[in-house]
């Protein structure tokens, strides 16, 4: 109750709560004066670095991301309560928006079987590729973006945006893509849908000269590439959706700091241990060069 009090204090005077809630105005101001309970003090400290990690992420992170991060820093605490207390703190991530396919899977070209078949998982980095293309609307037009995303580390390797929707703006992003690679042991499995672009002759020429496997998803089914579209989706939440490009240029711009600086560098990833990609893939490399293998075991 003198909690209440205490809280509404600016906007009504003390003297007219306690009466409406019939306690004593010498009460309040007795409360008013005790020590901090620990238990009080351990709220305001928990409140203060939840609003700390809630803006460092840009105001993006919900409260499993928020949560995984408090536990990092030795806190022991519940999901449930980190959204409670986000909850009435007012701390809301971003909500998401759908959008639309842009490939156009209407060609003549060959296609190539699903081999990944939804098995998105891999044992190091450069094993499987994922890749695909969304559009980002500027006052000039469209700007679209080729990605290739490594399922290993989920790290953007390779990306291209311009504006057109050419086979040669997703060549660009399988370049960037190859030429990360540090480990050039075993075969590259890449996954995209079946649109012109990454069917046409040119694309999959380039994907052998690379050592490549091509694998496409079924028609019309979404979910066979679904951790490329969750990027794309992530990228128009946190970004697109919540700015307006006036030219493709500043588009394109934002779009490099949001890759190469925020997803890849610093923005935590749920499905790879709430950690980022570029620590995803130091980290194997880093075990590796132990010779211990990513999953804790010493290689003979």
């Amino acid at each position: 109750m003198y909690a209440w009090i205490h809280k509404h204090r600016s906007e009504f005077p003390v003297q007219k709560m306690c009466k409406v809630l019939g306690v004593s105005r010498s009460g309040y101001y007795a409360w008013r004066g005790r020590p901090e309970s620990l238990r009080a003090k351990r709220r305001k400290r928990r409140i203060r670095r939840i609003h700390e990690l809630f803006l460092q992420s840009r105001r993006l992170y919900g409260s499993p991301k928020i949560t995984a991060l408090l536990r990092r820093d030795g806190e022991r605490i519940a999901q449930k309560t980190v959204a409670r207390l986000m909850r009435e703190h007012g701390l809301r991530s971003r909500t998401v928006r759908k959008y639309k396919a842009t490939t156009d899977s209407k060609h003549r070209h060959p296609v190539h079987e699903n081999v990944l078949n939804q098995r998105f998982v891999a044992e190091r980095p450069g094993q499987v590729y994922m890749a695909d293309i969304t559009y980002i609307p500027t006052d000039e037009g469209w700007v679209y973006l080729a990605s290739v995303e490594d399922l290993y580390s989920r790290k953007i390797v390779g990306w291209n945006a311009g504006a057109r929707m050419s086979k040669e703006l997703c060549i660009r992003a399988l370049e960037q893509a190859h030429k990360h690679r540090q480990q050039r042991d075993g075969v590259v499995l890449h996954h995209s849908d079946r649109g012109s672009q990454y069917a046409s002759h040119e694309y999959q020429n380039r994907l052998r000269a690379y050592g490549m496997t091509a694998s496409m998803s079924r028609k019309g089914n979404c979910y066979d590439n679904a951790c490329m579209e969750s990027f794309h989706s992530v990228l128009k939440r946190e970004l697109v959706y919540l700015e307006r490009f006036r030219t493709r240029a500043e588009a394109i711009r934002r779009i490099f700091e949001y890759i190469e600086i925020w997803y890849n560098r610093q923005r935590i990833h749920g499905a790879v241990g709430y950690r980022t990609p570029d620590d995803v893939e130091r980290q194997y490399f880093e075990a590796k060069l132990k010779g211990v293998g990513a999953d804790g075991q010493v290689s003979a």
